[in-house]
Parts: structure tokens; C-alpha cells; sequence
């Protein structure tokens, strides 16, 4: 509940009707008003309950959206969708079937740092593309123990983890590539599962290079920038994660403003005038996905995170896969 219920907890449109824990009752403290259930049956059985968050171990995903569309509810689930492109096409049907909105929560997409590179891509302030590069590292060389992220199969791990974040915005930026070039690894003693990778989306005239690994101590800019006029870099990540893991509600002045230390770094010539200077980063708002799912629900609006493009995300990600096992760049 880190991500998904102080953005409903801050909106009028929503109330939390339940929540399910199967043992404990940790939600109450924040949540007083909330009904806890024990069982996801009984969650999807309640006639009051009109849209179901469905916040587990990826593995569950697809078969709990199933249950939860075949129960009549709307759902919102967490990345990655599910772990098979042939899943999310059953459930994309399934949900159409039912006229009910499936959405996964593509929370990444308002970032800070995210909607200021798709503003200096648009705006043309460095010229074509020629090279873009973002990095979603860590520091954490150990493995950490009793939770479901360091074990499974190779599904598990830093690619569809972070990488469902670094591919959608790319998705959502660039469209679809041409091919798909990756390299996985586990880095860390005793790991199990990937905790590193790097992938070159290639988009005919330029490439998309995406990188993570829980081995870098002192990180370097999270996103580069090269154009045929200019570059841009900018380092530190959004802050809203750490805000929100410290309690804060995304209802305060100043929610998302990043600090000016953190701001990105630009080199360019811009309608012929050579500039180098700092670009103050937007302020990102994870509340928007629900400000727009509301609407969605109530007025029939465009839904931001259609379920088609996450649909696409999952078969990047396994196309990463098969381009790693095979050792060869895979063709869209």
C-alpha cells in the first residue's frame, strides 16, 4: 500500500472499502475506515466493491486479474501485468468482454525526471536523437533474505522488476523498436536471480540503451540525452517513492518538487543561441493515475495506461529474455 493508497486516501472519489491481509492487521493504523479481509475470495465477493488493486508477487497477477474480471470488478494491478504476452491478451479480452477497465499501474510515467525528458524531446532542444540512455541502479550487494524478489524462475529479478518501469517509459516515448538486443546477469555472491542487465532497443537512426544493476555505489546520470545539437543528463531519481515510504501524503505543498541540486544538466544550441545551464526538474504526481481512472469510471474518459501497452511491455521483456538465451538480437 505505499504507492496505491495515500494517492486514494487524498481523493474524495475514492473510498477503501477492504483490504486484504491474511493475518495481521497492519493496515489499520492508516486505514481505520477499512474492512480487513483474509482471503481474496471474499474481497471479490463483496457487491459494495466496485474496483480491486491487486498488489502481490508478480506471479500471482494474472491469475488473481482473472478471478477479480470474471467476479465483475474493474482492476488496477502493479507492473510487471503478468509474465506471458499470451496471459494479458486473455485478460485484455476477458476485461473488453465484460466492459469492465483493466489498467496496470504504470506509476513511473509521472516521475519528475520522466515528464522533463519527454518535454526536451519534444520541445527539439537537442536536436534529432541520436542516443538515448537511462539507468535504474542500486546499491545492495547482498542478497537480501525473506523476500520474493531474490528467488524464482528467470521472470524474477531486476528485468521485469525495474525493467517494466524502464521499458514502458521508453514504449511510451519511441513506440515499438525494431530489435531488441539484451545481456542478464547475476552479479552478487549467492544471487539467484538477475540482478543486472542491459538492453539496446534499437529505433533505425537511434537507440534506446537501458541499464540497471544492484552493484553500483556511486551512481551516474539516470537518464543521457545525445542529439545532434546538444546533450542532456540528469542524475538522482524522482522523489515521491521516499516521501511516501516516510508517511507523507501526495496532498502537500511542494509534493514531487525535486531539489535543485538534483536538476538535470543541458549543453546545447537552441534557435541559434548556445546555452549550458541546468533545467528545473517538473514536479512529478503519481495522484494523477487515479485522477484519471476516476474519469475514466465515471465520465468515459481515455484511459492513461491502456492495458495493450503494458500488454507490449511484457513482450519486450521476454524478447530480452530470448535475445540473452540465444545470444543474438531478436527482431520485432
Amino acid at each position: 500500500m505505499v504507492f496505491h493508497g495515500p494517492s486514494l486516501k487524498v481523493n474524495p472519489n475514492f473510498h477503501i472499502h477492504s483490504i486484504l491481509e491474511r493475518s495481521k492487521n497492519l493496515s489499520a493504523e492508516s486505514y481505520p475506515e477499512a474492512k480487513i479481509v483474509r482471503s481474496f475470495e471474499e474481497l471479490i465477493q463483496q457487491p459494495e466493491v466496485d474496483l480491486v488493486i491487486i498488489n502481490t508477487p508478480d506471479v500471482f497477477h494474472y491469475a488473481m486479474c482473472k478471478q477479480a474480471l470474471e467476479a465483475g470488478k474493474h482492476v488496477v494491478v502493479e507492473k510487471p501485468f503478468t509474465h506471458e504476452v499470451e496471459q494479458a491478451d486473455e485478460l485484455i479480452a476477458l476485461a473488453k468482454s465484460k466492459k469492465l477497465v483493466l489498467s496496470v499501474y504504470q506509476n513511473r510515467r509521472w516521475d519528475g525526471d520522466f515528464l522533463t525528458v519527454k518535454k526536451i524531446l519534444s520541445s527539439g532542444m537537442i536536436g534529432r536523437l541520436v542516443e538515448f540512455e537511462s539507468h535504474f541502479d542500486r546499491y545492495r550487494n547482498y542478497v537480501q533474505e525473506g523476500t520474493w524478489k531474490e528467488e524464482g524462475d528467470k521472470r524474477h529479478g531486476v528485468l521485469f522488476n525495474l525493467g517494466s518501469h524502464m521499458v514502458d517509459q521508453v514504449l511510451q516515448l519511441f513506440g515499438l523498436p525494431q530489435s531488441v538486443t539484451a545481456h542478464l546477469a547475476i552479479l552478487r555472491d549467492g544471487g539467484e536471480v538477475n540482478d543486472y542487465y542491459e538492453i539496446r532497443l534499437q529505433y533505425g537512426n537511434f537507440a534506446a540503451i537501458l541499464k540497471s544493476s544492484y552493484l553500483v555505489r556511486e551512481p551516474g546520470p539516470r537518464y543521457s540525452l545525445y542529439g545532434t545539437h546538444g546533450t542532456f543528463h540528469k542524475w538522482g531519481i524522482d522523489p515521491q517513492e521516499e516521501m511516501l515510504k516516510a508517511g507523507r501524503l501526495p496532498d502537500e505543498d511542494g509534493w514531487g518538487d525535486e531539489p535543485q541540486e538534483d536538476w538535470g544538466i543541458i549543453n546545447t544550441e537552441w534557435n541559434g543561441l548556445n546555452y549550458k545551464g541546468t533545467i528545473e526538474t517538473l514536479a512529478g504526481n503519481y495522484t494523477a493515475f487515479y485522477e484519471n481512472l476516476y474519469e475514466v469510471l465515471v465520465n468515459g474518459k481515455e484511459l492513461a495506461v491502456k492495458p495493450e501497452e503494458s500488454r507490449d511491455v511484457i513482450h519486450i521483456l521476454n524478447c530480452c529474455l530470448q535475445s540473452h538465451e540465444e545470444n543474438r538480437t531478436v527482431f520485432l
